[in-house]
């Protein structure tokens, strides 16, 4: 094998390891800002429905 060859082999190997921990990287913000997501949702509807009415449908969803 080429040095040339070589060391694409190693170069290509160690794209592909940052690219795999890129896609981690990705799935797991995107799993963040779906939470941040909600979050947004109850305090804007918290601001416009009052706080004692977003509580109330909170406890609901959650069974308390």
């Amino acid at each position: 094998m080429d040095s040339v060859e070589k060391e694409f082999a190693v170069h290509e190997a160690v794209c592909a390891e940052r690219y795999a921990a890129i896609e981690k990287a990705f799935v797991e913000g995107d799993k963040r800002m779906t939470r941040i997501e909600y979050l947004l949702y109850i305090v804007i509807g918290a601001v416009l429905l009052g706080p004692g009415f977003v509580g109330t449908m909170v406890n609901k969803l959650i069974g308390g």
